[in-house]
């Protein structure tokens, strides 16, 4: 294509993208209209909770009470004149951040007319989406670590599941949370580093490894519940952290419950996406990784030894995934169940990608994963008329929707899947 082409081909692009935000816009909307305003009775009315439920904070925030019909109206008719102006004359390199308010108000707009007539704790709703969001963020940063060496980790499923399982026979055959977390972090590297020998020395395909991987963990596990934890119960009785509060930060209002008073997971969860986002973009080891992630060869000649990193990195992730996985039972449940991991290292995968392998927005992105999971279950609780099945659905649609419209303009890295031959 000339050049002259390929100036021409870009506006118009350009323009056809704005148009399509633009109709999607006005399409959100509309279904707000329909659906949330038009589709509530007039005088109900919201009550979001914004007050935790236990514990004090300096200042106890009043309900928010609004009228279910009239906000999803307003609602309705901020994301239309979006949506006109988008159409009109566009909002250039800020359409993202408007996608964003869109987004923002409709589920807000479906928070309304879910609580139409009853009471919906919002601020448990968002201590809910930090909880869930513990072993994607995991999962995710697993996938960061590997696949900014170079090889791609399916297999974050597996190291969830066999993490979960050994943190809990260890923790109780040990009777201590703590020697379980570290089991679960061991069987996890050791999981990786199986991983890392198939994919690197042996240069098996990486997504046939890591499915390799999901399938033995899946059956092991199903296989050694049946066997001893279903006939020794006391096999299966780890207990669980519980949570800490960090004095005066836990008073604050809002932040306080969501952010400083949590079991040691959570803690955890934020202290690693500092530690490798500050590794990875601040500092020699991460300027390796990256360098072997995107050119192994010319990383190479200049004496970084591209295999060992490699294989450091997919033990590394693989630990970080033994601890996401611990966090099923030593922190959420208090026991191991068969398959109790529900996907989720896929999910961690799908927020490793739409966070563009950044551990910053990969924690961003499990969020938004772990709300929607947080959401169907308060749904299911305020009886909202939605079958339970669709409601189950939404954080894998979710998924699915974020995947396939990320896909096509997120780059991996280049030397991602990639096997290295040293010459």
């Amino acid at each position: 294509m000339s050049a002259p082409a390929r100036t021409v081909a870009a506006p118009v692009g350009s323009v056809r993208r704005a148009q399509v935000m633009g109709i999607f816009f006005l399409l959100v909307a509309a279904l707000v209209l329909i659906a949330f305003g038009i589709g509530s009775h007039s005088g109900l009315q919201s009550r979001l909770g914004l007050s935790p439920a236990r514990g004090e904070t300096f200042f106890r925030f009043p309900d928010l009470v609004v009228p279910s019909r009239g906000t999803s109206m307003l609602i309705a008719a901020v994301c239309g004149f979006l949506g006109g102006v988008q159409l009109t004359r566009g909002f250039g390199r800020r359409t993202t951040l408007v996608l964003g308010i869109v987004m923002l108000l409709f589920v807000f707009a479906f928070l309304t007319w879910a609580a139409r007539d009853r009471s919906l704790s919002l601020l448990g709703m968002l201590q809910s989406t930090v909880l869930r969001s513990v072993p994607i963020t995991f999962g995710a940063l697993s996938g960061v670590l590997c696949e900014r060496s170079g090889v791609i980790n399916i297999g974050i499923e597996g190291m969830l599941l066999s993490g979960a399982f050994t943190g809990a026979v260890v923790g109780s055959i040990t009777d201590s949370l703590w020697v379980g977390l570290l089991a679960g972090a061991i069987i996890g590297g050791l999981i990786a580093w199986l991983l890392a020998v198939l994919a690197i020395r042996y240069l098996v395909d990486q997504i046939v490894a890591g499915t390799v991987i999901n399938i033995l963990a899946l059956g092991l596990t199903s296989f050694l519940t049946d066997q001893f934890l279903q006939r020794n119960q006391e096999l299966n009785n780890p207990g669980r952290f519980q949570n800490i509060q960090i004095p005066l930060l836990s008073k604050i209002p809002l932040i306080g419950p969501i952010m400083f008073d949590n079991n040691i997971f959570v803690y955890l969860m934020f202290l690693l996406v500092i530690l490798i986002y500050v590794g990875l973009f601040y500092t020699r080891w991460g300027l390796r990784v990256r360098a072997v992630g995107e050119h192994p060869r010319a990383a190479d000649t200049v004496g970084i030894r591209v295999l060992f990193t490699r294989y450091r990195n997919v033990i590394l992730g693989g630990i970080v995934a033994g601890v996401g996985g611990a966090y099923f039972t030593l922190g959420a449940v208090g026991r191991f169940e068969e398959g109790m991991t529900a996907g989720r290292g896929y999910i961690g995968l799908a927020a490793m990608i739409f966070g563009r392998w950044n551990p910053i927005g990969a924690l961003g992105a499990a969020l938004i994963f772990g709300f929607a999971d947080s959401l169907q279950v308060k749904l299911n609780i305020l009886q909202v008329g939605i079958p339970s099945e669709f409601l189950a659905m939404a954080p894998y649609l979710v998924t699915l929707f974020i995947v396939a419209g990320a896909a096509a303009r997120i780059r991996p890295p280049a030397a991602d899947g990639k096997p290295y031959i040293k010459e």
